[in-house]
């Protein structure tokens, strides 16, 4: 079973701040498919926090790249699509990959309801989207439909 998952998740360098997140395993049977919708967005690493405030990604140097992370998000629904992905595992909170709850666009820290730009992509095209956190602690999520 092939998933899409946050390429930061995996160890791969490409957050913001040039780090990863984690290096996430998966049970037996899935096939975890790295993509960090910024990268493919075309935006480099490290690159200035970004946060959603009034349905626009705007980066603490107050530069609007909504442009940047709605790219990233097509091409995270066009690889789903290609490769038959129907289950992606996204990074929580992220403006790109917050999933139920991203940074509320003050850089403060605090968080609001909603979902990051690829998270929203990935629904409308039919994606069931997990948080990373919820499947650390329920792997056999992922086999349920």
């Amino acid at each position: 079973m092939l998933i899409l998952v946050s390429a930061c998740l995996l160890g791969i360098h490409c957050r913001y701040d040039g780090k990863c997140t984690d290096n996430m395993t998966f049970p037996d049977g899935v096939i975890p498919i790295p993509f960090c919708p910024e990268a493919y967005g075309g935006l480099a690493t490290p690159r200035p926090p970004a946060e959603i405030r009034d349905g626009r990604v705007i980066n603490n140097r107050g530069e609007d790249v909504t442009a940047q992370y709605q790219r990233g998000a097509e091409e995270a629904a066009a690889l789903c699509l290609r490769l038959h992905i129907d289950t992606a595992v996204m990074q929580d909170k992220s403006p790109s990959c917050g999933e139920g709850a991203v940074h509320n666009g003050l850089f403060d820290g605090g968080l609001v309801p909603g979902d990051g730009m690829a998270v929203s992509c990935l629904k409308r095209s039919g994606v069931r989207v997990l948080r990373a956190s919820f499947v650390r602690a329920h792997p056999s999520i992922l086999f349920e439909r």
